[in-house]
């Protein structure tokens, strides 16, 4: 086979379902001359025909395609296939939340370094996790009073789109929600205050709840962590339900290696991907992009040589167009000092790329009202992170990030996990309250993989000894960071 490559035939199937929905809304105005077509619907556009000879060349590129396309939607149905296995909610070896379908569960402080089951997690909120499988029923989230605290319940359909607002930007009141498949036609019970309904019946549910970085915060969170609740509908009585998330079982860890767990395997991929189309229908104007997909693998289902040829477009789209999205310098929008961003996490629809390039390096982002996120492989000077070299990055006086919730600077290791250091320190931030401020009001951070002089110590952040990466948060940006006005300062690296 080939390694992929551009050419016309990839770049007009990426626009082809975005041309189908343009094409169906074209109703030309009659004249006096000539008679308007009637207007075309995606029923009545014509599609492929089953049984046509297809090159293996096509095959390949649809493959690709496919491949790139369905990285993210495959990825979620698997963690539901992992998670649908669990008899109740507890702790993957004993660390991280995992919980059968329709339920929840919590954290009781940050997620630790040995967590490999998503990449790129904070080190400001306590997690929690629910995988959504709303064709079985619909589930009750619940809203305890949070006060005066941060926190946002991230919700997300298998498009790793969100359908749902929970959260202090949105001020939303205690108490009992619901969260619907497309299909449900269900009574809402009385005591419910609103209902959410997904596009897809597969979805994700990440609550997330600031603490400060003491133990008295830590402490004073677990109240308010243990009302942090998800069940299904039919267990729903009305009442305010707690659950001490200190007793959760421990389950055998299933993570191996440094790198996140492989959610996407290529060798499966084939198999599984009418699987996961059959569940998730298409978004308007994907009707030709699902009919072009269909009708390769069905004739591939026909024709072992065929599906050996897409079998093997998979393995080469997973190693050359889905792992250099891993790297944040390999997509996004750039800003100055070698950063980067996206500006539609968690509302991706059709932006395939910039959809599968986040769930493949951060997946589970929140939209951005909820949080901006910048990203950094480099330093000022274009740069790879390394630990072998010095760096600081600078915060002018009133130039921190503009934000209502709270913000960070965090660092991650090659893989996108935190590095294990004797201080336990992985990111800074809003809950830091002993950083060190310079006479003139400003906040620099001292990033290196050995300590700085004692002074310095309370503003460093530790770095492994070979490459890294660093990333700002921004939980409910300001108007300067959601107008582009305010982006991070340069990452300098010392002489």
């Amino acid at each position: 086979m080939k390694p992929p490559h551009s050419n016309y035939l990839l770049a007009y199937l990426c626009v082809l379902g975005g041309l189908m929905a343009t094409a169906c809304k074209r109703n030309p105005p009659a004249t006096t001359t000539e008679t308007a077509p009637p207007a075309a619907t995606a029923q009545s556009v014509p599609g492929p025909v089953p049984g046509t000879r297809l090159t293996d060349e096509y095959v390949e590129e649809i493959g690709h395609l496919a491949y790139v396309w369905a990285w993210p939607m495959v990825n979620i149905y698997n963690r539901l296939i992992a998670f649908d296995q669990l008899k109740e909610p507890g702790l993957m070896g004993g660390i991280v939340p995992v919980a059968p379908p329709n339920q929840l569960s919590m954290l009781t402080d940050y997620v630790v370094p040995e967590e490999r089951m998503v990449a790129c997690p904070n080190q400001d909120v306590v997690y929690g996790f629910s995988i959504l499988s709303l064709d079985r029923e619909p589930v009750v989230v619940q809203v305890p009073d949070f006060g005066d605290r941060f926190w946002v319940y991230q919700v997300v359909d298998q498009r790793t789109d969100g359908f749902a607002q929970f959260g202090k930007m949105y001020d939303t009141k205690p108490g009992l929600y619901l969260l619907v498949g497309p299909d449900w036609k269900g009574q809402i019970p009385a005591g419910i205050q609103r209902v959410f309904r997904s596009s897809t019946n597969i979805g994700v549910v990440i609550p997330r709840v600031f603490k400060d970085a003491t133990e008295e915060d830590t402490e004073a969170v677990q109240r308010l962590v243990n009302q942090v609740m998800i069940y299904p509908l039919s267990q729903f009585d009305g009442k305010m339900k707690t659950r001490d998330w200190s007793t959760s079982p421990r389950f055998p860890s299933t993570s191996t290696g440094q790198e996140e767990t492989k959610w996407v395997v290529p060798e499966k991929f084939v198999d599984e991907l009418p699987k996961v189309m059959n569940g998730l229908p298409p978004l308007p104007g994907e009707e030709a992009l699902y009919a072009n997909i269909g009708a390769v693998w069905s004739a591939a289902e026909k024709d072992p040589k065929l599906k050996k040829e897409l079998l093997d477009s998979a393995i080469e789209a997973d190693e050359e167009l889905v792992t250099p999205l891993f790297e944040f310098r390999s997509y996004g929008l750039p800003l100055a000092g070698n950063w980067t961003t996206q500006s539609n996490g968690a509302k991706f629809g059709t932006d395939y790329f910039t959809r599968t390039a986040v769930a493949k390096s951060n997946i589970f982002v929140n939209t951005p009202e909820e949080t901006k996120y910048f990203y950094q492989d480099l330093d000022s000077e274009g740069g790879r992170l390394n630990g072998k070299h010095q760096y600081t990055v600078t915060f002018a006086k009133g130039a921190l990030p503009p934000v209502k919730g709270f913000w960070s600077l965090t660092l991650y290791n090659k893989f996108h996990f935190f590095q294990s250091n004797d201080l336990k320190r992985y990111s800074l931030g809003t809950k830091n309250k002993t950083l060190q401020y310079g006479a003139d009001g400003s906040l620099t951070i001292y990033v290196s993989a050995t300590p700085p002089t004692i002074d310095k110590m309370s503003n460093w952040l530790p770095a492994p000894k070979d490459d890294f990466s660093l990333y700002v948060r921004s939980y409910w940006p300001d108007t300067p960071i959601t107008s582009g006005q305010w982006t991070p300062p340069p990452v300098v690296k010392g002489k």
